[in-house]
C-alpha cells in the first residue's frame, strides 16, 4: 500500500506504464473532462437559479401589497381553537374593482370584520411574500437542487462512456486471449 500514498496516487491514470492501452489513456482525458465539466456545469446552473429565485422573490417583496379585507360571513369555529379556518372576505382594488376570496382568518371571527390579505398587481390574493432572509434560503436551497442535477448529467454520460470502453477492453482481451490461450494448453496439460 506504501506504493500509492501520497499525491502521485491521485494521478495514477497519467503514470507512464507498458500496459496501458489506448483505451485507458481516452478513459483517464474523459474521466477528468466529465468532471471538470460537470463542476463548471453545476456551479453555473446553481448560481443562476440561485439568481433567479431571489429576483423573483424580491419582484414580490416590492409589488405584493397588502390590503384590509371584510368578512362576508362569519368564520367557522370558536374562538378557543388554536388553528386558522378558511373564511369568505371581498376587497377593493386601488382601481375600485371589488373581488372576493378566501383567507385563512381566527376561528369565530365575526362578519364585517377587518382582515389583512396580500394582493398582486392584478387584485388577486397571493401569500405574504418571503423575508429576504427566508428568499436567500430559499434560492440557496434551489441553487444547490439545482446544481447538483445539473452535475448529474455529464457524470451520467461519463458513466455510459466508461462503461462502453470497459466493454470494449473485455472484448478486446477475450480476443487476445483467444489468440494466445491455446498456446499455453500444450505447455500446462
Amino acid at each position: 500500500m506504501a506504493a500509492l500514498r501520497g499525491p502521485r496516487a491521485l494521478l495514477w491514470r497519467w503514470w507512464p506504464n507498458p500496459l496501458r492501452r489506448r483505451s485507458d489513456r481516452i478513459e483517464a482525458w474523459t474521466m477528468l473532462a466529465v468532471g471538470l465539466l460537470a463542476l463548471l456545469a453545476g456551479t453555473i446552473a446553481g448560481l443562476g437559479a440561485t439568481r433567479s429565485v431571489e429576483q423573483n422573490l424580491a419582484r414580490e417583496r416590492v409589488e405584493w401589497r397588502p390590503v384590509t379585507a371584510l368578512l362576508t360571513e362569519r368564520a367557522p369555529g370558536t374562538a378557543s381553537g388554536s388553528e386558522q379556518v378558511w373564511a369568505e372576505v371581498r376587497w377593493s382594488t386601488p382601481d375600485g374593482s371589488a373581488h372576493k376570496g378566501q383567507t385563512r382568518v381566527e376561528p369565530g371571527t365575526a362578519a364585517g370584520d377587518p382582515v389583512t390579505v396580500w394582493t398582486d398587481l392584478q387584485g388577486r390574493l397571493v401569500t405574504r411574500p418571503t423575508t429576504a432572509a427566508q428568499a436567500s434560503l430559499r434560492a440557496g436551497l434551489i441553487g444547490i437542487l439545482v446544481g447538483s442535477t445539473a452535475a448529474l448529467v455529464p457524470l451520467a454520460g461519463g458513466r455510459l462512456v466508461s462503461g462502453r470502453l470497459e466493454r470494449r477492453r473485455l472484448d478486446q482481451w477475450d480476443t487476445e486471449w483467444e489468440r494466445v490461450g491455446p498456446q499455453w494448453r500444450w505447455k500446462t496439460g
